[in-house]
């Protein structure tokens, strides 16, 4: 996963892979979730993303895999 934030438009996007999206659903005013042919969601875009959520929370991570947990702060 990668984390892009632009803050000349306070847009935030979680790239969730490498494919290229063929669409976008609107699941919300500014938040659209980008989607192949097979509707896999491989991106999340985030319209004013500081007045949405923490920004200091998309650096850091908690991953629970095979009841292990793993956590990163950046």
């Amino acid at each position: 996963m990668k984390i892009e934030y632009d803050e000349n438009v306070d847009a935030l996007y979680l790239r969730m892979g490498r494919n290229k999206p063929d669409g976008v659903v609107e699941i919300s005013e500014g938040i659209g979730l980008d989607t192949t042919s097979d509707d896999r969601i491989v991106g999340i875009e985030i319209l004013n993303a500081s007045k949405r959520i923490n920004l200091q929370t998309m650096f850091s991570y908690e991953v629970h895999w095979a009841r292990k947990k793993v956590s990163k702060t950046a």
